[in-house]
């Protein structure tokens, strides 16, 4: 009897190890067949955050020079995808906050000049991270991460809304400021 309540506890000790080592992995097992793939310029630190909206790209080329220029041109297509989504969001939640007439009208021009800050700021992107590599088949693949600021962003926004002549009507810039900001610390939320 004594034996058999042994074997049981071993068995049921066995069980559970042998559990917890097939369901606990470590952060270096992968499923068979797999391989970990390192991606340049793509860390952690080259994500959008609080203070800068950042994008990376890469892209292939027999010419070194046209690799670099289509992963920067992919980079930008990136980060501006990425900023109109945020002032989107901004806009949405800023004409909400205040009471003004038409706001459909209000939304349309405010969404109007974010789309045209957005395509004048893109040129003073700033390359963070840039490298080259070279194929097997001998071609260059460049790898890059740009970033641009928020703070220019809002600066540029505030500057064209108050050039505007129905929209600084009813415009708060620290109320407008305070929604930008927002949305800005979403961006560190979902880096990590």
């Amino acid at each position: 009897m004594k034996n058999q309540k042994l074997f049981i506890l071993f068995s049921l000790l066995l069980a559970a190890t042998v559990f917890v080592f097939t369901q606990c992995r470590s952060k270096d097992d992968l499923p068979r067949g797999e391989e970990r793939i390192t991606v340049l310029c793509s860390d952690p630190e080259y994500r959008s955050d609080s203070e800068y909206f950042r994008a990376n790209s890469s892209a292939d080329s027999p010419n070194m020079s046209n690799s670099k220029r289509m992963a920067v041109s992919n980079a930008r297509a990136d980060l501006a995808g990425q900023i109109e989504v945020t002032v989107k969001a901004v806009i949405d939640n800023y004409v909400q906050d205040i009471t003004i007439g038409d706001m459909q009208e209000y939304q349309q021009r405010y969404e109007g000049l974010s789309r045209e800050v957005i395509n004048q700021k893109l040129t003073g992107t700033r390359i963070i991270c840039e490298e080259t590599t070279r194929t097997d088949e001998g071609r260059y693949r460049t790898y890059v991460a740009i970033e641009l600021s928020g703070s220019e962003i809002l600066s540029a926004m505030n500057q064209r809304i108050r050039g505007d002549e129905r929209l600084r009507l009813d415009y708060d810039y620290d109320r407008f400021k305070n929604t930008f900001e927002d949305e800005m610390r979403k961006l560190d939320r979902e880096r990590n």
